[in-house]
């Protein structure tokens, strides 16, 4: 099997009302959908989501990519051969973990097609479906609740909210929100709006929510205070931002900084990086969550997939196609009930080329 031919298409993706996090408000988004022809008529599809404060990447920045880089490199290559594939376009996509994580999938898709199986039951399969938490931005108190009672009555079992930018207004919406819904799970993601000293704060004054995880509640370059924090708290605390190559999970589990660790296939490069980030953290007994940024329903379906494949992915936080008014692959590649995602029968990543 060659690849014979490689095209793309930019999706700007509108959300349903803009959402706020501890270092920016989100009102859209853009995506690219990578396409990968063969001579065996196989057709394999990748999401890039661009985000700068995650990926680093601008969307000018991807379209060259691929015109520039991965249009000619992977012209007549074989999708088997991917370690080298990703190995090559590590160093010729520098800093561009999105592109990277576009080819990634889309190499995958192919070969999981080739084997025709669900790419979850060729990567190996562990389960066949994931619950999935539901997000809250940063909002006041009347409207986290509204939320709250919106998401669960979509049977919706876990929640997770965000903030960081107001210390007494988060602890007060935590604990509203599990005395209004005690069965609910509830997680925290500060986003690195915490000091130290907040971040106990918070995890002190919150106890009865019964908080499952608190993600990144310190900024990147205070990774030193990490491993305090964890000690003086109950919550597991978890790295996303702080989390981006194989060489951090080294580097964070290895001096018992987090207890937990966010994989985002967008944010590491794809689903062979993820898997070595996944084996460190294995290693060092640490849990891991799939979570995303703002992607379609087809970069969803990847993370979906890599969650399946592996005992020691625990979580997911795989929400983010939900926002999109407009996104062309909702409904076709997998589905959410009651807050638990399943992907379809369908090879690969579940898309055939009549879908797009």
């Amino acid at each position: 099997m060659k690849i014979t031919r490689v095209t793309y298409e930019r999706l700007d993706l509108k959300l349903r009302k803009p959402y706020v996090i501890a270092y920016e408000t989100v009102s859209f988004a853009v995506n690219f959908i990578l396409k990968l022809e063969t001579d065996i008529g196989l057709v394999g599809y990748g999401c890039a989501a661009p985000d700068v404060p995650v990926t680093g990447e601008t969307p000018e920045a991807v379209a060259a990519a691929i015109t520039e880089v991965i249009e000619p490199y992977l012209l007549g290559k074989d999708p088997f051969g991917y370690a080298e594939i990703a190995e090559d376009l590590t160093l010729l996509l520098a800093g561009k973990s999105s592109a990277r994580a576009m080819v990634d999938l889309a190499i995958f898709d192919l070969v999981s097609k080739k084997a025709d199986v669900p790419l979850y039951k060729f990567l190996g399969g562990y389960r066949h479906k994931i619950a999935t938490s539901i997000t809250i931005g940063i909002c006041d108190l009347a409207e986290t609740m509204a939320e709250a009672e919106e998401f669960v009555a979509a049977g919706f079992g876990i929640i997770k909210i965000k903030g960081g930018l107001n210390l007494e207004a988060d602890i007060e919406r935590m604990l509203k929100v599990k005395e209004r819904f005690p069965d609910v799970i509830l997680r925290f993601d500060g986003n690195q709006g915490y000091t130290a000293g907040q971040a106990i704060q918070f995890a002190t004054a919150t106890e009865k929510a019964d908080i499952q995880i608190f993600e990144q509640p310190m900024h990147i370059l205070k990774e030193e205070n990490y491993q305090a924090v964890a000690e003086e708290t109950l919550i597991p605390v978890m790295a996303d931002e702080s989390l981006k190559t194989l060489t951090d999970t080294f580097r964070l589990v290895r001096h018992e900084k987090v207890d937990m660790v966010n994989i985002k296939l967008q944010k590491v490069g794809g689903i062979q990086v993820g898997m070595h980030i996944n084996s460190v953290a294995k290693a060092a007994r640490k849990e891991v969550m799939i979570g995303c940024i703002d992607e379609c329903a087809l970069g969803i379906s990847a993370g979906i997939h890599f969650a399946l494949s592996r005992l020691n992915i625990q979580f997911a936080d795989l929400d983010g196609h939900l926002d999109f008014i407009n996104d062309p692959f909702a409904g076709k590649l997998f589905t959410l009930e009651n807050g638990w995602l399943e992907p379809t029968d369908a090879p690969g990543l579940g898309l055939s080329d009549g879908d797009f």
